[in-house]
């Protein structure tokens, strides 16, 4: 097979012109044609198309790839769950059934081992529940919510599964979601993503299949002690009191769960970690989709436009916008009472009014106002309450157009209507997020603006804050993926450190199942 990249295919052409493309630019017959990756490329605003990395056969394969600069050898190799040479006398444990928690456990119950996961969080329809009835009357339910539940913290997202990881487990991964009910298109969108309505069933599609492989997935029940001895682990106490006797777990809790690290940083080794934080801006999509698709936009054939804008400022701050959701919403992010945060979300159609992103200014344990592992967590915290009390309670969020923000005065909300639900409070957020975050902000707006037209729009909204991107704490493990201080502990995923994303954190999850069921001789 030949693996062809670089086909070029226009708005109007049909997917079965791909097959005449190919052999002009192989310059010989072909057969097998199967799609690999589909990218949109807008560089050029009068040129949108679309982009197509093809797999194919040819009659006399060698002469074609001497011919052609975009062909190479197909690659041949696939990723296959590892076996354990033996079963341990003990069920490995998995706390976390996020992504990272999500495919270690499957990893682990397809090689037999069938595998305890202990998730603090609901199930995907109670949790739904819960999060809509937050948006619908403020109320918050501290064990299940946006950050903690079947799912994770993606599953209240937009789904993406893009990553900058190269990594030969990530095709296996969506051919997993594929089959437990995700679109098939995530396999060759250069960008896939599945949409925080259809998440949901995923996760379940995923946990019955572990169920049936023998795992056992126990929800509202969370990890409130490890015990060891002699620097090896022995058991998991949970917050019903159960004592699990394990000899193996692994540590999947999310970036959020802060009363999670309180323990932890007390008995296996961890650090303060950079993130960011920020807020969200949001717009109208169609303004995104006509800056980015220019006379195009509205084509049925594209899909909504996103961008990703980045930039470093003169006195060395960096600026970014993260967690892009087309045609979305922004949600209430809280997991603490009291507290406010938001995050992005967008239904696979991606048919909402607005858009919008994270804006996010990048953070050094150096600029942390608190010492200490749990510096970060701390700073975290505070300004959530500030959030909480700058809006009025109940869960209302604080924003402000980017006029205000930029050059004072009141805020008018107009034409860029705000998602946030239970609803937003107009407020200087330059009251409540310091000036290392929002001088950050504003200096970057208009740059932006001149990459991407229209971003630094009066009218667009930035709600706040934005805080949890990412752990602001690293647990430390060792070659083998294992606590230093714990043998048989392996901190995993976003929550300690290692990922940032859904694809990331499946992978980190695969990569510490994979230790675990070495570690099995």
């Amino acid at each position: 097979m030949i693996r062809l990249r670089n086909v070029v295919l226009g708005l109007e052409e049909p997917v079965s012109a791909l097959r005449e493309k190919a052999e002009r630019k192989l310059n010989a017959k072909v057969r097998d044609v199967k799609i690999v990756r589909r990218a949109v490329d807008a560089r050029r605003r009068s040129d949108v198309r679309f982009i197509y990395t093809l797999d194919v056969s040819a009659a006399d394969e060698a002469s074609a790839l001497a011919r052609c600069p975009d062909a190479a050898p197909a690659p041949t190799e696939s990723y296959v769950p590892p076996r354990p040479a033996s079963l341990p006398e003990d069920r490995p444990v998995v706390v976390g059934f996020g992504p990272a928690g999500m495919f270690a456990a499957l990893a682990m119950a397809l090689a037999g081992l069938r595998p305890v996961v202990l998730e603090r969080g609901e199930d995907a329809a109670r949790r739904a529940a819960k999060v809509e009835r937050l948006r619908r009357e403020g109320v918050l339910d501290p064990e299940s919510n946006v950050q903690f539940g079947e799912g994770g913290a993606g599953a209240f997202s937009d789904g993406k599964l893009s990553t900058g990881v190269k990594d030969r487990r990530i095709p296996w991964v969506l051919a997993q979601l594929v089959e437990a009910g995700a679109p098939v298109d995530i396999i060759t969108d250069a960008k896939p993503h599945i949409g925080t309505d259809l998440l949901p069933g995923v996760c379940v599609g995923i946990r019955k299949r572990i169920e049936a492989l023998g795992g056992e997935v126990r929800f509202s029940t969370r990890l409130d002690r490890l015990e060891s001895d002699r620097g090896r682990l022995r058991a998991a106490v949970t917050s019903d009191g159960e004592r699990i006797v394990c000899s193996r777990l692994i540590l999947a809790c999310g970036h959020s769960a802060r009363d999670t690290f309180e323990m932890l940083c007390k008995v296996v080794p961890m650090e303060p970690k950079p993130f960011a934080m920020g807020v969200r801006i949001e717009h109208l999509q169609a303004d995104i989709d006509r800056a980015q698709y220019g006379p195009f936009a509205g084509h049925p054939a594209l899909p909504p436009a996103d961008y990703a804008l980045a930039c470093e400022l003169p006195d060395g701050r960096r600026c970014y916008t993260f967690c892009m959701c087309p045609g979305g919403e922004i949600l209430p992010a809280a997991s603490e009472p009291g507290q406010v945060c938001t995050n992005g979300a967008s239904p696979f159609m991606r048919n909402y009014v607005n858009s919008n992103a994270a804006l996010l200014a990048a953070l050094a344990p150096a600029d942390f106002p608190y010492p200490g592992v749990l510096g970060g967590m701390t700073w975290q915290r505070e300004l959530e309450r500030r959030a909480f009390d700058a809006a009025g309670g109940g869960y209302r969020a604080p924003a402000q157009t980017v006029d205000s923000f930029l050059r004072g005065g009141p805020s008018h909300f107009g034409r860029v209507a705000p998602s946030y639900r239970p609803g937003v409070a107009a407020v200087d957020l330059h009251n409540i997020l310091p000036t290392v975050i929002t001088g950050t902000v504003a200096a970057a707006l208009p740059l932006f603006d001149r990459k991407l037209r229209g971003f630094a729009d009066p009218e667009a909204v930035l709600t706040g804050p934005e805080t949890r991107s990412s752990s602001p704490v690293r647990m430390l493990r060792t070659d083998c993926y294992e606590s230093p201080a714990m043998a048989g502990l392996y901190p995993c995923g976003e929550g300690a450190g290692w990922a940032g994303g859904i694809m990331s954190a499946a992978v980190d999850g695969l990569r510490c199942a994979e230790a675990l069921i070495a570690s099995l001789g």
